[in-house]
């Protein structure tokens, strides 16, 4: 497969009047990313939260605001289905919560060109998620973790604190996993970091590519996102095939972008980095994951063909 590019965003949380204001700004956001030659646009985790807004009576109710935004969900679908088949590439939407089975879930959906969706469901909650907000674990209405096939090839979704629990990629990765996306949202740096270093351990442990997209800025109206900080980044691991000519960059990151800034980070995927790595580099560790003392239970993966 060739190799493509990836536009990764730091996104900021707006306050729109009406949903033509919204339809604008994600179409604007889409269209530069395309513009930039990106094959795939990563957008991050509770971005679709600004819906919101479009509702007065409920923007600065906590626990109201869900039900807003799960109500806009399917609009919002049809709109990045749309985005994505017109402008000829992957978007990975920003996450938002949808009820199902009378719990509200924290779901990040992939759309293709060819008008194939699939989507994955937050497994690990933090504690604002789980003791304020009423949010669930996907384990509540028994999700799975998936493992798309894609054109771009095969991609899973940890989002946010997902990536700070190394099983959970580990069992992309036994699944074929090559690209594993982060959409994140985080009210402190350190939470920031928390979720850049998870990325960046869970790219050297599964040799492969890890791309973190978060919310960034200020958003006052909303109790949920006031506070965003972060930069978007592609990380893979700091090594590269024996005897080979290449090497990734000795810290791992590929792209990093301006701390807390409005913009796309744009780098390169090349996926044949990752087998030549799983099949020659320096240190095995996908490979020797195995050999670890105390045999543990991986989560149960669902293969899902968006090709």
């Amino acid at each position: 497969m060739p190799a493509y590019t990836i536009a990764l965003a730091q996104y900021p949380i707006d306050q729109f009047p009406d949903w033509a204001a919204y339809e604008a700004k994600l179409t604007r956001w889409v269209k530069q990313a395309a513009a930039g030659g990106a094959a795939l646009a990563v957008f991050p985790e509770y971005g679709a939260m600004e819906l919101a807004s479009l509702d007065a009576a409920t923007q600065s109710d906590l626990h109201g605001s869900l039900a807003t935004v799960a109500g806009l969900m399917e609009r919002a679908d049809a709109l990045h289905a749309d985005l994505a088949a017109r402008h000829g590439l992957h978007i990975l939407a920003a996450s938002g919560p949808v009820l199902v089975e009378g719990h509200y879930l924290n779901r990040a959906r992939l759309f293709t060109p060819q008008g194939k969706a699939g989507h994955q469901d937050k497994l690990m909650m933090t504690r604002f998620e789980a003791e304020e907000w009423g949010v669930f674990p996907a384990s509540a209405v028994s999700a799975p973790l998936h493992l798309f096939e894609t054109a771009l090839g095969r991609i899973a979704i940890a989002i946010c604190y997902d990536s700070e629990f190394p099983l959970i990629a580990r069992a992309a990765v036994e699944a074929g996993a090559q690209l594993l996306l982060v959409p994140s949202c985080t009210d402190t740096p350190q939470g920031y970091w928390r979720v850049r270093i998870g990325s960046q351990a869970r790219a050297l442990e599964g040799q492969m590519y890890v791309a973190q997209s978060p919310t960034v800025g200020l958003a006052p109206w909303s109790p949920a996102l006031d506070v965003n900080h972060g930069a978007a980044g592609l990380y893979g691991p700091p090594d590269g095939p024996k005897g080979g000519d290449w090497r990734f960059p000795p810290d791992g990151v590929i792209a990093i972008g301006a701390m807390d800034s409005s913009q796309w980070v744009f780098a390169e995927v090349d996926l044949a980095r990752v087998e030549a790595l799983r099949a020659n580099g320096g240190v095995l560790p996908a490979r020797d994951w195995a050999k670890q003392p105390g045999a543990v239970e991986l989560p149960k993966v669902k293969v899902v063909d968006l090709r």
